[in-house]
């Protein structure tokens, strides 16, 4: 029934926490032993590494490809291949598995289902039904998009499934009757609304996992008569993929491989066919020649790595052999993610990225960061630059200096215009040293449309020279020169960030002592404001120490950071140096270690005001008591800075050019 009015606005029990836990404690949840003969339940793939809280857009995108595609897959293997379940049990071959359910099924016990209660996300549980199955498939009571595609997507069913898989008859039948309940309510086609448009992928998954417990629980090969309606959803489902595609992003590899397994398990060879066809297209735009993802965010980057793993074994688990070119396009990115680690075995937290650890996979490069170093071989190289705007870099890899997580590394954000999961962050700098972040990005705010997005989106929640003065452009950002030597790397990019104004990022990092230099310069049509902003973590305080320079450091950590600016070409103004933390109007000084965290987090702005600027500034990482000393003097046309660092003597010159070099 399209039930109406379920949930809090009807004045219906919201259980959560103890209370939650209270009425399970007492009540119980049916189980197998009262219902039916007790079973195994039914194998789930490995789950995939999840870009952090499962998350969903709200919108539809399709992304074309743009490579010349694959023409390598599709042959039949003489014999499928099995493959391995989460516990490691061997999957029988010649079928397409469960797929899981992505760890939104982790907070809603089978007792609440029972219930209908849906809970995700950190949210409060809620009751989208009334106890019986009659499920409101328009409830938002959080207004948050990812709710409301995840409880469209009938993964939040996942216990309840795993439960009825053992042979529990009565939960097998009570999740049929929600299911069934999303079929009445959202006949096909279904695209008139988002939430059930953009989850269809994830719930055609769902009935696969809800077929194979249905054949499991029974103890048969073939569906029942009473169950012929997952079959025919199946093909629905199906039917909507064929002409619905998402394209090269990891939308439409999710819909492909769901489609293709719907093909093995319903035996339409139509549906494998187009399948492997859109497989084809989709990996060569995905994954660049260089192994750079298209989706400008780490996060994404890791969850693409993996799904094209999962990609390979699903095709030949059903006879079918994926070919050369995904693990080819695997290979390079296994580098990729290496170089986007940080030195703290974590992803550099670039576009829509949570704060996410590098997932291991033995015997690639990937290794070597997951591990801290403690197994495998790391990449060649210390630096990578790569064409779709990513440029990590690192002091070492570790060695009998220094360990792998006392090293700097280093990210810089250019390249093509903003797209998908990316963020307006070019000429964003991220950097770890000493065993801490240094300068971080503000983060992943999630999906819903409101102010907070908006701001961690935009130049002045990342590290980089931003104008606000001005509507954001998405602009192409040019690395011009760089160089790369053994104990310093130089980089200049450029680009026009708004409409009449250009900007040049100068950057270089040095090794013994480890730091770094920019020179931010613009020049605008129309006067503006300048701000060269250098977000820091949230368990710091920063405090100005003289109109230059500011002082951050968190009790008890052995090291700080000192951020100080000297003139160049240019006065330093009034006001020239300022601290924001928690601020709402305007917003800034926050991080996201989450979706569902916000953080205050000190920001140290340098400004400028007028028709340019020419802002020079030094981050320089010391131990908790330590200080940084300089002079500053004229060679010819550059400007040489002398720097002492606990000890260590270093000088930078600073070209008339503005290229910035170690003496």
């Amino acid at each position: 029934m399209r039930a109406r009015g379920w949930g809090r606005r009807a004045g219906l029990a919201v259980v959560t926490g103890a209370t939650a836990l209270a009425v399970l404690a007492s009540t119980g949840s049916p189980g197998a032993a009262a219902s039916g003969t007790a079973r195994e339940p039914i194998p789930v793939l490995p789950a995939l590494p999840e870009v952090g809280i499962s998350q969903f857009g709200s919108g539809v995108t399709h992304v074309d490809p743009v490579a010349k595609p694959a023409t390598d897959m599709g042959a039949r293997l003489s014999a499928p291949q099995g493959q391995r379940s989460s516990t490691g049990e061997a999957i029988a071959a010649g079928t397409y598995a469960c797929s899981g359910f992505g760890g939104v099924d982790r907070s809603t016990s089978p007792y609440e289902i029972t219930r209908d209660i849906y809970e995700w996300g950190g949210f409060a549980a809620y009751r989208v039904g009334n106890g019986a199955g009659d499920v409101n498939w328009r409830l938002n009571p959080y207004n948050n998009p990812s709710w409301y595609m995840w409880l469209h997507s009938l993964r939040w069913l996942g216990q309840g499934i795993m439960q009825a898989s053992t042979g529990d008859v009565a939960m097998l039948d009570r999740v049929g009757v929600t299911i069934q309940d999303w079929i009445r309510d959202n006949p096909y086609s279904w695209k008139g609304d988002v939430g059930a448009w953009e989850s269809t992928m994830h719930r055609t998954n769902v009935l696969v996992c809800y077929r194979h417990a249905v054949l499991n629980a029974l103890g048969v090969t073939t569906l029942p008569a009473k169950y012929a309606w997952v079959d025919t959803s199946l093909r629905n489902h199906a039917t909507f993929l064929v002409n619905n595609w998402s394209g090269a992003w990891n939308h439409g590899t999710d819909e492909s491989l769901v489609l293709f397994g719907v093909g093995c398990l319903l035996e339409r060879q139509d549906y494998r066919d187009l399948a492997v066809s859109r497989l084809e297209q989709g990996i060569t735009t995905s994954i660049d020649s260089q192994g750079s993802t298209n989706e400008q965010s780490t996060a994404y980057a890791q969850f693409n790595y993996h799904l094209w793993g999962r990609a390979e074994e699903v095709l030949r688990a059903c006879g079918t052999d994926p070919g050369s070119t995904i693990g080819q396009r695997r290979t390079l990115m296994a580098t990729w993610l290496a170089h986007a680690t940080n030195s703290l075995g974590a992803f550099h937290q670039i576009g829509d990225s949570e704060v996410v650890r590098t997932s291991n996979a033995p015997g690639t490069p990937i290794e070597y960061p997951a591990t801290n170093g403690a197994s495998g071989t790391p990449p060649t190289t210390r630096t990578a630059a790569y064409s779709r705007g990513y440029v990590f870099g690192r002091t070492t890899w570790g060695d009998a200096r220094t360990t792998f997580r006392n090293a700097s590394s280093y990210s810089i954000r250019y390249g093509p215009p903003r797209a998908l999961h990316g963020h307006n962050d070019h000429t964003a700098i991220t950097y770890t040293s000493r065993g801490r972040d240094v300068v971080i990005d503000s983060g992943h705010a999630g999906y819903q449309n409101d102010q907070w997005r908006v701001w961690a989106k935009s130049r002045r929640a990342h590290s980089s020279l931003a104008t606000p003065l001005s509507p954001e452009a998405a602009p192409t950002t040019t690395l011009r020169r760089s160089l790369v030597a053994s104990n310093w790397e130089f980089y200049e990019f450029a680009d026009s960030p708004a409409a009449g104004i250009n900007r040049t990022r100068a950057v270089t990092f040095l090794r013994d002592p480890d730091l770094f230099v920019t020179l931010d310069r613009a020049s605008s049509t129309t006067a503006q404001q300048f701000q060269t902003n250098w977000h820091l973590p949230s368990d710091e305080s920063a405090t100005i120490y003289s109109r230059t320079t500011a002082i951050s450091q968190a009790p008890g950590a052995a090291s700080r950071t000192i951020l100080f600016q000297l003139p160049y070409k240019q006065a330093l103004p009034p006001g020239a140096l300022l601290v924001q933390k928690g601020q709402t109007s305007p917003i800034q000084g926050w991080h996201y270690p989450n979706i569902t965290q916000r953080k205050p987090a000190p920001n140290v702005l340098l400004a400028r005001s007028g028709y340019s600027a020419s802002i020079l500034s030094f981050v320089v990482p010391v131990g908790p008591t330590a200080g940084v000393g300089y002079a500053v003097r004229q060679v010819g046309t550059s400007t040489v800075i002398d720097l002492t660092v606990e000890g260590k003597k270093v000088s930078v010159s600073v070209s008339a050019g503005g290229a910035i070099s170690r003496l």
